[in-house]
């Protein structure tokens, strides 16, 4: 009887496996006898590359120093404005500006306006076209009968202001053409005392002194220096050092020019008996 029970069982399962294609299909239209398709091989994924790590520097923190160096860089210099400017002619105008801001914190607006200088003293300016030879024959035609009649020692006709001793002695040597015999001095503190300086005035006749303020300001204060017979004084205006820089840009060298307009040149401007001149 178990055998039976058994061997009906498998027939039953047969059955069932071999009916269950029939209502597959049924479902999906019948079998059609086509043979499965084999599925293509799945690539192997490659493998994962490790990827570079990026690397960081920490930048250092900036210091209250650093961020004050950083803006005294950044400031602006005499030499940056001056090469980006176009270079322009002097005129009696600049001189009088220059001399007003100067003086503005110290003086009172009366003592300004005693510092105003007539149009009258002032010769034309160059109009940067000029050797200083040429320059001074058109502001001096008389030079030669000028010089003649001058005979006082401690004295000069003619000072030109400039900015250093290397200047002064590039000055002396492109005016040839303008002094001819004139008795030309140098007036500048590089390698020369002052009191060999006063002993020269106080031996020979001078007509043209070139030099800087500085010195020029000694002399008159020592006595080596006598201004009254002076008629042309001449500032070495438009040239500019390595730096670009003008006479009157550098702070020493135009305190000094103006403390010696003060040293009489300013009265002997208004009395007439004075030009200024600007190359």
């Amino acid at each position: 009887m178990a055998d039976d029970l058994g061997d009906e069982w498998w027939e039953n399962q047969s059955a069932g496996a071999a009916s269950s294609p029939a209502s597959d299909g049924e479902g999906g239209g019948g079998d059609t006898g086509m043979i499965p398709q084999e599925t293509a091989p799945v690539p192997a994924l490659p493998k994962k590359t490790k990827q570079p790590k990026e690397c960081f520097l920490i930048q250092p923190k900036e210091t209250k120093e650093d961020a004050t160096k950083t803006r005294k860089r950044r400031k602006k210099k005499i030499t940056d404005v001056l090469a980006k400017s176009e270079p322009k002619p002097g005129t009696p105008e600049d001189l009088q500006k220059m001399m007003k801001d100067y003086y503005s914190s110290s003086r009172s607006v009366i003592e300004l306006e005693e510092l105003n200088l007539p149009d009258s003293c002032f010769l034309k300016a160059n109009d940067l076209t000029h050797s200083l030879s040429s320059y001074l024959k058109e502001i001096c035609p008389k030079w030669v009968k000028l010089r003649k009649n001058h005979n006082e020692k401690k004295s000069v006709l003619m000072l030109i202001i400039c900015s250093s001793a290397l200047r002064a002695l590039e000055l002396i040597r492109s005016m040839t053409a303008f002094r001819g015999d004139s008795k030309v001095m140098k007036l500048f503190a590089k390698h020369i005392k002052v009191q060999e300086q006063v002993k020269l005035l106080e031996k020979r006749v001078v007509h043209l002194g070139v030099g800087t303020p500085g010195r020029i300001k000694e002399l008159i204060k020592q006595g080596g220096l006598n201004l009254n017979p002076l008629k042309f004084l001449v500032f070495d205006w438009n040239w500019r050092d390595q730096k670009l820089r003008r006479m009157m840009d550098i702070p020493e060298i135009r305190k000094e020019a103006f403390e010696l307009l003060e040293m009489g040149v300013l009265s002997l401007c208004k009395s007439q008996s004075l030009k200024l001149g600007l190359f």
